[in-house]
């Protein structure tokens, strides 16, 4: 059965497409701003239908009385083999936001909750944290357009994601960001299709994508978006991620380089790195802390503690499992690492330490000149 994508400022939802009565009443739901109310309405008269994906991509953001949902596309079966393609419409598996994707990325995943082999593995020096080797594996990420409409509505769950690019000046702490761009793994991709000749709404998708009935999916890369692609391929580039679990809390991490800048007679390296935290179990959590021990080839190790992160002490829930931010390090060196420990409180009052996997700090040193900003 095919299933329709349906949203009504910010209520995700899906429903097998039994009948046309079954959508002229689900269509006709009138939604009121409390959540519970909403998930009454939602659930079709005929059939009883509110399935686990539906609730998924529930919101309990408040919305004004009188609406009604709005078909967005139709669903397709998800991709267990091969790669989605360029112009591939999806809606977030995790955050639930509408997206289409631009390129894909092969990346190395570093999964230290899969234990190596016996024969492989080496006893781990207590209070060390990273001292376990891990083999990285394969796996396939996406540069991925989000729907400027659905920003407000993931606020609360994850920051606007964006790229971030050295300014062109001499000033090696300026920096510039391009809102609307993500980095999401194969799994999070739900995809759908549309009859909509721009069904996504961002400033680059006009000038990225073009609209092909002939093609499928339906949307082709246009010449700026390869040229794109290729001139800024070393700042953009997804190469290794990184994930560890601590007490059913998930921390993933993907760190980028930046480029290099010239300040005070001293080169100053710079690097962005997205984290996402989600709790895998049904217990509700909040991060209070974090504590980051930064490395640099150059010898020094500093350490850095705060309350909570980019300014939030996110609270993780069944409902809403995930948070995602970015932030960014520089070095006075072309390499480093970095580890380190989240402090998350229990609804008891009591806390525990989620690890942040170590992850490396590499420059392009083939690279002969840094990025130029935001290159077409």
């Amino acid at each position: 059965m095919a299933a329709c994508v349906l949203r009504s400022w910010g209520i995700l939802s899906t429903v097998n497409k039994f009948s046309s009565k079954h959508i002229l009443r689900v269509l006709g739901a009138e939604l009121n701003s409390r959540h519970e109310a909403n998930r009454r309405r939602l659930q079709c008269s005929t059939c009883g239908l509110l399935n686990g994906q539906q609730k998924r991509f529930m919101s309990s953001r408040n919305r004004a009385e009188g609406k009604v949902l709005e078909t967005v596309g139709v669903f397709e079966a998800p991709k267990q083999n091969g790669k989605y393609e360029t112009g591939q419409l999806f809606l977030h598996s995790v955050f639930g936001y509408r997206g289409i994707v631009l390129f894909p990325w092969h990346a190395r995943l570093y999964d230290r909750d899969i234990a190596p082999p016996v024969s492989d593995s080496k006893p781990e020096t207590p209070g060390a944290h990273g001292s376990k080797e891990v083999k990285g594996k394969t796996h396939t990420y996406y540069q991925v357009l989000i729907d400027t409409r659905d920003c407000p509505h993931i606020s609360q769950r994850s920051q606007t994601e964006a790229v971030t690019f050295l300014a062109n000046h001499d000033d090696s702490r300026a920096l510039y960001a391009i809102p609307g761009l993500d980095y999401v793994s194969h799994e999070d991709i739900l995809p759908y299709n549309s009859t909509d000749q721009v069904p996504i709404q961002h400033e680059l998708f006009e000038r990225f994508l073009v609209f092909n009935p002939s093609k499928v999916p339906p949307f082709v890369a246009r010449d700026t978006l390869c040229a794109w692609q290729e001139k800024n391929h070393p700042w953009l580039e997804l190469s290794d991620v990184h994930r560890e679990t601590t007490e059913n809390i998930r921390v993933t991490v993907i760190p980028f380089y930046m480029g290099m800048r010239e300040a005070q007679n001293s080169h100053v390296y710079w690097w962005r790195y997205c984290i996402r935290l989600e709790n895998m179990g049904s217990e509700v959590v909040q991060l209070r802390e974090r504590h980051w021990r930064i490395f640099s080839l150059s010898g020094t190790l500093e350490t850095v503690r705060g309350r909570g992160v980019v300014g939030r002490e996110p609270v993780l829930s069944k409902e809403q499992p995930a948070f995602q931010y970015s932030s960014h390090v520089s070095l006075q060196a072309p390499s480093g690492h970095m580890w380190g420990t989240f402090r998350i409180e229990r609804t008891d009052g009591s806390h525990f330490d989620v690890r942040i996997p170590p992850f490396s700090l590499e420059s392009n040193k083939d690279d002969k000149s840094p990025p130029a900003g935001y290159n077409w």
